[in-house]
């Protein structure tokens, strides 16, 4: 899983001003490799002005559809981002790793269930690619999407949306939501938060009939409106969040006390596709990840801010603590996983492994 594959560029569609859809060509001998799930991201890397930069981006293509497509869109200072969407084009080779993320629930032909999801900005990718693959996998099942943006020009996607609305007329309810382009009807004007999530429950969309909820987008909204759908009685376990890696909150690592007496040191040993590497690092005052690092070791990585979950693994033996966690579900850190990029060691002895999935 931590390897990258160089994979050719087999289109590149500007989508809005400062967002392009890159679809990847991917050769039959890697077609099970690349297989995805909705919902899931890549790892994109590049050298850039000799710089080694890694980034994670949602796929916004049907599994139906196997074409492997991301949505790139330009944030401010984005070294990637920018890169991408001036110089990228099709021909290009990038390094991609394989598919990874939980984003999603599992689909059944069979079932007849109401999705809610809200998106703002690029948060639209994953979304895209849940809504696709549900309604063609659950053919009597029906999606609701309030999307967020701040005017009709920089909506990700609105063709394909108007497309899949013609298409599903009956069973997809698309809602836009805008902060600087007035509409008609009040409840759509402004940005999603908590108390619009409300309104929406309140007005639009019964909560009774929900049975799984997916928010991506900005933590401040992430975490309105997961509280405002517990809020309205639906369960926290059936309400997937994603947080967008532009949106990453800045965070600094503050040491704990050290224990008098204590060791100063951690053993730390790293399974990685099926091999093991150890080092020494000093407690509580670097990241595995960053540690790894600096002790030669590939290790698996892309937004190191506690988002995207491409540096999961499991704690074997010993124990770490994590500063922010925004990728791994509850019941994954109590199975033991964590995020390499923050976590810290406090114990003696530490074995994480890379290779572990359940």
């Amino acid at each position: 899983m931590s390897k990258f594959y160089p994979l050719t560029v087999a289109k590149v569609k500007h989508e809005t001003r400062d967002a392009i859809a890159v679809t990847f060509a991917v050769p039959p001998e890697l077609k099970t490799t690349f297989a995805y799930q909705q919902g899931q991201h890549l790892t994109l890397r590049a050298l850039i002005d000799g710089e080694d930069v890694r980034r994670s981006y949602s796929i916004c293509s049907a599994v139906q559809d196997e074409t492997l497509r991301v949505a790139i869109k330009r944030t401010p200072g984005g070294l990637f981002s920018s890169w991408a969407n001036e110089q990228l084009q099709a021909g290009a080779t990038l390094d991609v790793m394989p598919p990874m993320g939980h984003f999603n629930v599992p689909l059944d032909a069979t079932s007849e269930r109401h999705y809610l999801a809200f998106a703002a900005g690029s948060g639209i990718t994953p979304i895209l690619s849940i809504i696709k693959t549900t309604l063609l996998a659950e053919p009597k099942s029906r999606f609701t999407l309030v999307y967020g943006n701040r005017a009709s020009s920089s909506v990700i996607f609105r063709d394909e949306l108007t497309d899949l609305k013609d298409i599903y007329m009956g069973r997809l309810k698309l809602v836009y939501v805008m902060s600087r382009e007035q509409q008609d009807i009040e409840l759509f004007n402004g940005r999603i938060t908590g108390e619009k999530c409300s309104a929406f429950l309140k007005h639009w969309i019964p909560i009774d009939h929900i049975d799984v909820a997916f928010v991506c987008g900005p933590e401040d909204m992430m975490h309105g409106v997961s509280k405002s759908l517990q809020d309205a009685g639906l369960p926290k376990e059936r309400i997937r969040i994603e947080l967008f890696a532009a949106s990453i909150p800045k965070h600094e690592h503050k040491p704990r006390p050290v224990v008098e007496g204590a060791r100063h040191q951690t053993e730390v040993t790293v399974i990685m596709d099926g091999s093991a590497a150890s080092f020494t690092m000093d407690k509580d005052k670097e990241s595995i990840l960053d540690a790894g690092l600096r002790a030669g070791i590939d290790m698996r990585y892309s937004c190191k801010g506690g988002v995207c979950s491409t540096c999961r693994c499991k704690v074997v033996e010993g124990n770490v603590e994590m500063d922010v966690n925004y990728a791994l579900e509850d019941y994954e850190v109590a199975r033991g996983f964590v995020l390499s990029c923050q976590a810290f060691p406090i114990t003696d002895k530490l074995i994480v492994d890379f290779d572990q999935h359940e």
